[in-house]
């Protein structure tokens, strides 16, 4: 039996050293999974270290069997906290629905680990083997299933919202927890409940956390970003190099040379489309050279700024605003002669993320798109890459927001009172080192 819990901590620890090797996400999401592969490695070593002196009452001192034992129980009860903190944060990034039960979930965990320090431990001795039972064993068996049936009731209420990939996962997980949990409680001296956990870390790693998963996705969104530069940018050129040789007919002006280096300036900071992020500074600057232009060209459009001078060396994802801008233009202030105001914003919620908002006082949406564009954005994980259609923009930043900096950041829409739209972009706070 020793052998297994050996065998599945090389497993895990081989996990966890690729896990941590490789580019992850900055969310919540990858954080928690950290936790849980440090806390299994830690449980399976003291799963091991139980399975042997459970098995030698007579030797091991009394004391010492009981430490090992509650370290063993502990860590469980942690590790399926951590599951059902795992499956609620992937319910909310899916639904947008904050857990109403998460308190509930970490005032249990309390009670859970004082009732394992506190609670007397006892062994049954059998032909078979040796097992603990009583009280200790019960309320570790009642701690599990009300980690459980949170779980489960979260994934059920949701599972019509949830992406195929995160449902499989789960899935999986519940279905192992069941048939592990059955077994052992039906056959007391098997002492797998050590298999049951690595393969719902398995389940998890392999279908969600993988690091090739997640290359795969970046590679796929950089592979969408270039096609579609390559197809809006040919056309916004034209148009405006148009617009400047009209200007140069009618005017002999300097204002010609500066709306050439503001378009020059403009190609410049695009060709940075292969980096996945850039900082607030970059992207601003590219946004400035576009609306500069695009002002000139609609002498009654207006742009104004209130950005936050300290979030300028933050890093975001790469060409989001650009499109949402175009967007505001194309499907709000087109409709009235490109006559009104667009206004950006970048200020701090908190230290751990800023909101830019992107609000015009254009035409607003048209009946039923609101809703059409809010469960786009919602779903966006279950919508195919798109190349064609008047949603490429916001749908191409709401995969790269949610793959790059976590699924609790992102994009969605606000009507204003006075007409027209407002974009918002939440994203995370981590300054560029010095």
């Amino acid at each position: 039996m020793l052998r297994m819990e050996i065998a599945l901590f090389l497993v895990i620890a081989f996990v966890a050293y690729i896990y941590f090797s490789a580019e992850k996400e900055r969310s919540e999401l990858h954080r928690t999974f950290s936790v849980l592969l440090v806390v299994v490695l830690f449980h399976l070593v003291f799963d091991g270290v139980t399975v042997y002196t459970v098995n030698h009452l007579e030797t091991v001192p009394r004391f010492l069997n009981d430490t090992f034992h509650r370290l063993f129980i502990g860590t469980m009860i942690l590790i399926f906290f951590l599951f059902y903190r795992y499956i609620a944060i992937l319910v909310e990034g899916e639904t947008g629905k904050a857990g109403r039960l998460n308190q509930a979930a970490g005032i249990y965990l309390v009670i859970a680990e004082l009732g394992d320090l506190l609670l007397p431990i006892h062994y049954a001795v059998t032909e078979q083997g040796n097992y603990s039972d009583g009280i200790h064993m019960i309320f570790c068996y009642i701690s599990v299933a009300f980690y459980f049936i949170l779980g489960a009731g979260l994934f059920l209420k949701n599972r019509k919202e949830i992406h195929r990939k995160e449902k499989m996962a789960i899935g999986i997980a519940m279905l192992v927890e069941l048939v592990v949990t059955t077994l052992q409680g039906i056959n007391h001296t098997w002492l797998i409940s050590g298999m049951g956990i690595t393969l719902i870390t398995l389940a998890f790693y392999l279908i969600l956390e993988n690091p090739d998963i997640l290359r795969a996705e970046l590679t796929e969104q950089k592979m969408s970003m270039l096609y579609l530069k390559s197809q809006v940018n040919p056309h916004f050129l034209y148009n405006t190099l148009d617009t400047i040789r009209i200007q140069a007919q009618l005017n002999d002006d300097k204002k010609v040379a500066e709306l050439l280096m503001r378009l020059v300036d403009f190609f410049r900071l695009s060709v940075k489309v292969d980096r996945s992020l850039v900082s607030l500074d970059d992207e601003i600057e590219l946004l400035e050279a576009y609306m500069e232009l695009m002002c000139y060209r609609y002498p009654e459009l207006q742009c104004a700024y209130d950005i936050d001078p300290d979030l300028g060396g933050v890093p975001v994802p790469n060409f989001i605003l650009q499109p949402i801008v175009e967007n505001s233009l194309l499907h709000g202030l087109k409709n009235k002669g490109y006559r009104g105001k667009v206004t950006i914003s970048v200020q701090k919620k908190d230290s751990h993320c800023m909101e830019i908002c992107v609000c015009d006082t254009g035409s607003g949406f048209a009946q039923d798109k609101k809703a059409a564009i809010d469960e786009m954005l919602r779903s966006y994980a279950k919508q195919a890459p798109k190349l064609t259609g008047n949603s490429i923009g916001i749908l191409n930043v709401q995969k790269r927001i949610k793959l790059l900096c976590g699924r609790e950041y992102g994009l969605w829409y606000t009507e204003n009172e006075n007409g027209g739209v407002t974009a918002h972009i939440l994203l995370p706070v981590e300054e560029k080192s010095k």
